[in-house]
């Protein structure tokens, strides 16, 4: 048991404090106190005793020295089981609860004409200090880092006669060294970030636009049924600090989202954010298994579903608009886990949700989106930045055969490129009139997945365009689509074989941009 006496309070954040301090002082708990909490406490006709009369010392350097003294982690840091840290501290100097709020970083940080200055200004120093110092002496101090802690350790301290239980104590410490984990890291992103933004070509820091170390804290969002299969746990992560939920993402019917759901919608985010016109994805087993952009939601629906209606059944169905309810009467008749737009009509909801199983979730424009992309791989991490595409990739394609693309195959070219960016790779996607008609994936040979391609079109590969995320390394897939009657093709090139490849496309009278980028997703 931890026996409290004695509390030292130093909070930036005074929400729930006054009546936190009242319980505490009702419990008979004597209040040490920060300058400005001293004076809020006492504005509250709360008793306290200013941190100065306690340690012997005034503030310094304006203000940035308040707690860092050695009388105080002193009284922090003594074992009362040491007879030597008896002997030098005391019980007179014994601090037994210490209470923090820290300055508030991250939110000075993104303020609208924050200085640099103004923001280092805001890194709290001492209420770190005091935070870990407590978190290392649990067995004898425990730590409140949060008003959201205050009724329970309140109703722990009244039920045990004025002590906490060790292992509440415990739970504390990891909490506020949980706290101070976070709180760093933030500081350190913001500085590593500063300093790119700043940086001159080839002054960068050793390892690039990456950081050399990376942290992730996370807290559980929500709890999953189970993970890809039904014998595996598995819980929805999120930051620590953030809500509950990814903001961006409000589930309006249905049950909850499941393990493989999430995957399915992150997949057809990321797809989505490539297309400026109305467009909608099907996802299955997150990757496209058809993609339409048309002039509205409702025919890029139409185009999508018919492109490949065997393997939409049970998938997961996304808008880059608003879903309407004449769209929803006409998605009504399938079977889908998940519809997903950035926002679905009162009358649309009202359409689906008659389907009990169906799950409609709302994500906001941009939901999908991260700055950096994180894999667990050999026990440890890959970490990379994100596949972006932007005006400059396609600005670097370069027509390498006699014929150049019609505009009309050329608008079908840039829709099959967006994507195959999406497509587990080996990806092969064909594109006719802004829909993919044929798409094969996850093929160990690149010509295979040419053929599960063309094997899916059918009659519809003849006029299409035809999207590689990875170089050709022979002719015999261009052979294959040429037979097929497919008239442009677009991939990376690199391949030792290009004029090969060049060559089989000339010879069969195709198109072909190669743009210099791939676009790989394992």
């Amino acid at each position: 048991m931890v026996t409290v006496k004695r509390a030292l309070v130093s909070c930036f954040e005074k929400v729930g404090l006054a009546e936190f301090a009242r319980g505490l002082t009702g419990l008979g708990v004597e209040l040490i106190a920060s300058k400005g909490t001293a004076e809020f406490l006492k504005g509250q006709r709360i008793a306290v005793r200013d941190v100065e009369a306690f340690a012997g010392a005034t503030e310094q350097l304006s203000g940035r020295i308040k707690t860092l003294h050695p009388r105080i982690f002193a009284g922090i840091l003594a074992k009362r089981d040491d007879s030597a840290h008896r002997e030098a501290v005391g019980e007179a100097g014994w601090l037994d609860l210490v209470v923090v709020t820290l300055y508030p970083f991250e939110e000075v940080s993104v303020r609208d004409g924050v200085t640099l200055q103004e923001t280092l200004e805001s890194i709290d120093i001492g209420g770190v200090a005091l935070m870990r110092a407590a978190a290392k002496n649990f067995n004898h101090v425990a730590v409140v880092s949060s008003p959201e802690q205050y009724p329970q350790v309140l109703e722990a301290l009244a039920r045990h006669g004025g002590s906490l239980p060790e292992p509440m104590a415990r739970r504390l410490a990891a909490m506020a060294l949980e706290k101070t984990s976070r709180y760093d890291q933030r500081i350190s992103a913001f500085l590593v970030g500063g300093a790119q933004a700043r940086a001159a070509p080839g002054d960068e820091p050793s390892g690039g636009p990456l950081p050399e170390q990376l942290g992730i804290v996370a807290r559980k969002a929500q709890a999953l049924r189970y993970g890809e299969n039904p014998h595996q746990q598995a819980a929805w992560y999120v930051p620590a600090g953030g809500p509950s939920a990814p903001a961006a993402l409000r589930q309006l019917h249905g049950k909850p989202v499941s393990y493989n759901n999430l995957l399915d919608l992150d997949g057809a985010i990321r797809c989505l954010l490539d297309f400026d016109g109305p467009t909608c994805v099907i996802v299955k087993h997150a990757s496209p298994c058809a993609v339409a952009s048309a002039s509205t939601i409702a025919e890029a629906y139409a185009r999508a579903y018919a492109a490949d209606s065997e393997s939409a059944f049970g998938g997961i169905v996304g808008f880059n608009r608003p879903l309407d309810e004449a769209t929803a009467s006409r998605m009504a008749s399938v079977f889908w886990e998940v519809i997903v737009a950035p926002v679905i009509s009162a009358e649309a909801r009202a359409v689906l949700a008659q389907k009990p199983s169906v799950r409609l979730v709302c994500v906001e424009p941009g939901g999908g989106a991260e700055a950096l992309e994180w894999r667990h791989a050999l026990g440890g991490w890959l970490v990379q930045t994100p596949d972006v595409s932007d005006a400059a990739s396609w600005a670097g394609c370069r027509i390498v055969t006699t014929r150049s693309p019609t505009p009309e195959e050329e608008a079908d070219l840039r829709f099959a490129w967006r994507a195959a960016k999406h497509v587990r790779s080996n990806a092969i996607v064909l594109a006719k009139d802004q829909v993919t008609v044929g798409i094969g994936q996850g093929q160990p040979s690149r010509v295979r997945a040419v053929r599960l391609a063309l094997e899916l079109a059918g009659a519809s590969a003849r006029g299409a365009a035809l999207a590689s995320d990875g170089f050709f390394p022979f002719p015999d897939s261009i052979e294959l689509a040429a037979q097929a009657g497919v008239r442009a093709i677009i991939q990376p090139g690199g391949s030792i074989k290009d004029a090969d490849v060049i060559g089989a496309a000339d010879r069969a009278g195709l198109s072909m941009l190669v743009t210099g980028r791939r676009h790989f997703r394992h």
